[in-house]
């Protein structure tokens, strides 16, 4: 059964755009149409990482257009406009941010008033938190999604993003996510490799993400009521977030389980917060985080998190061994180098700009149809997983994750809503459930 799980994942999570002969190339049911005709584009959630992706959409495409915009915060809406009209800074897209007024959409609701307006492809970039509930609304709206990872904070949002995820593959829409190695040309090339035996058997693996801290505010503005300080600070907060190992250690782990083939079956882990201080601008997340990973055949997978204060040691990366070698998953493809100081030699080559090209091309039926919604819904998976180990001090596995009825999603949702901060979780009085 595992070698079936395997096989299923490889030929879901294939690589786009190169060694990409797992895919059938076929044209979705719901392409506007081919040729010069632009895929017009709106985008929900207005911050920095959505407003780049418009960016990185129109840089890797000059057939689309953004013609609608939500957020719940109108200052964050006009300011990323702003950016995406300066010509100066953007002249690549000029006249094709065509927002108008009337698709301005802010507030809560604002995603439904997104995907209700004339659109091919929506770009959800808000909080992790939300992404199960947009996603859910993008599919019931046949629309094809660019999706920010993590998929999800919690199992049963996670769970309810998965169930989309398989009608978004009876619908035949584009999913692409923003796990962005797996566009990028050396990891495509370097995982092929690996799958075809390079290093031999693989049978560990290891994920580091050890980095500064991420801080939004430095203080909170009196007028902000408890739901509009968390979602300007959120980065701070368990239930909109996920904790570091979620929100941003799920680049490294997706890569392992991506040579892998599979997600594990079962973690151990411990964590904490030792030098973040207990005060509301930190929230309730730890800052570090380490887990032991078994897969079903018996690999281990070793993960570590930190996020030190700046200045100290930094180590984002990836390393499989094998029985004939190791590789650290980019070392055996031709894909340009970043060069640190001035970006990519060539914008075409910068995986943020791929995975858009890659999605446009699977929109249009120009190349491999792309569906990664499952795949990351599974590493999205795999990340709550260690983080809940760690918390409660148990040993977590795949069929109990998948079980939990953990549900951090407030009930109701405003500017002024009262929120209550969980404690930092202790292992021994935290609860799995």
């Amino acid at each position: 059964m595992n070698n079936l799980s395997r096989r299923s994942f490889l030929r879901n999570s294939g690589t786009a755009g190169v060694g990409a002969s797992a895919f059938t190339i076929l044209r979705p049911e719901l392409v506007r149409g081919a040729g010069k005709e632009r895929l017009k584009a709106g985008l929900i959630g207005c911050g920095g990482r959505g407003t780049q992706a418009v960016i990185d959409l129109m840089t890797g495409s000059q057939n689309v257009e953004l013609v609608a915009m939500g957020d719940i915060f109108e200052d964050k809406l006009e300011k990323s406009l702003a950016r995406l009209r300066d010509v100066e800074k953007n002249p690549k897209l000029k006249d094709r941010i065509k927002v108008d007024q009337e698709h301005h959409f802010v507030g809560f609701d604002a995603y439904k008033k997104v995907l209700a307006s004339d659109i091919d492809v929506v770009l959800l970039a808000t909080p992790p938190g939300y992404r199960p509930m947009h996603f859910e609304a993008a599919i019931d709206a046949k629309k094809n999604v660019f999706c920010e990872k993590p998929f999800g904070t919690d199992p049963v949002g996670v769970r309810r993003f998965m169930a989309a995820a398989k009608k978004s593959e009876e619908l035949k829409l584009t999913v692409v996510s923003g796990a962005q190695r797996r566009f990028a040309r050396d990891y495509q090339e370097t995982v092929k490799k690996i799958h075809d035996g390079a290093i031999g058997n693989v049978v560990a693996a290891y994920a580091n993400w050890i980095g500064g801290p991420v801080v939004f505010q430095k203080e909170r503005d009196p007028k902000w009521g408890d739901m509009t300080w968390e979602h300007r600070q959120w980065y701070s907060f368990v239930w909109i977030c996920g904790d570091q190992v979620v929100e941003q250690h799920l680049h490294n782990i997706d890569v392992c389980n991506w040579v892998m083939g599979t997600h594990p079956v079962k973690v151990v882990a411990s964590g904490g917060a030792v030098w973040r201080p207990r005060n509301e601008i930190y929230g309730n997340i730890y800052d570090h985080l380490t887990a032991d990973f078994v897969y079903a055949n018996g690999e281990h997978m070793s993960s570590h998190c930190r996020q030190y204060p700046k200045g100290c040691y930094q180590d984002v990366s990836e390393l499989a061994i094998g029985t004939k070698g190791r590789s650290n998953c980019h070392d055996m493809g031709s894909g340009t180098k970043q060069d640190v100081r001035k970006g990519f030699h060539d914008p075409l080559e910068n995986p943020y700009v791929r995975e858009h090209m890659a999605l446009v091309a699977s929109i249009r039926g120009d190349g491999p149809y792309i569906n990664h919604a499952m795949t990351v819904a599974e590493s999205t998976m795999t990340c709550i997983m260690a983080r809940e180990a760690a918390y409660s001090g148990l040993e977590i596995t795949w069929d109990m994750i998948m079980n939990s009825k953990l549900d951090l999603m407030p009930k109701t949702f405003g500017y002024d809503e009262k929120m209550t901060v969980p404690p930092l979780p202790v292992p021994g009085e935290y609860k799995f459930i």
